[in-house]
């Protein structure tokens, strides 16, 4: 199986899915936080390892602690997935912490900012005009 082939990417979409589900119905751990959300999985085409992309909505200490609290669930996390998918293996998973969400809220930020300056800046000049 080729890393970009049509079963690997529904294999990817479909461990997403039932991890996302797991995380937030089952784990019951206090250190993970109620706004974690699985934003893209990678599974090597042998199906033996797993990168789970994890984005937490919140501050950078409650992201770190739910990085730490799935790390120590992955054992139970890998036996759910094993019940819930049928897989020739079931992969060891990695969860790594994906700040893209949060980089691209601080970038909208910053353009929203920029133009607002800017347009500050057009009425401005029109009113010194008149």
């Amino acid at each position: 199986m080729r890393k970009n082939s049509i079963k690997n990417t529904r294999t990817n979409m479909e461990v997403q899915r039932t991890l996302s589900e797991i995380i937030r119905t089952e784990i019951k751990d206090p250190r993970i936080h109620p706004m974690t959300t699985v934003v893209s999985v990678d599974v090597t085409p042998d199906l033996k390892y797993c990168k789970a992309y994890v984005s937490v909505l919140g501050d950078e200490e409650a992201a770190k602690e739910t990085v730490k609290g799935l790390k120590s669930a992955v054992g139970y996390v890998r036996r759910e997935l094993a019940h819930r998918i049928n897989l020739r293996n079931t992969p060891e998973i990695t969860f790594v912490l994906d700040q893209s969400i949060e980089y691209g809220v601080n970038m909208s930020r910053l353009i929203d900012e920029v133009t607002k300056d800017l347009g500050e800046r057009e009425n401005g000049e029109e009113s010194e005009e008149s």
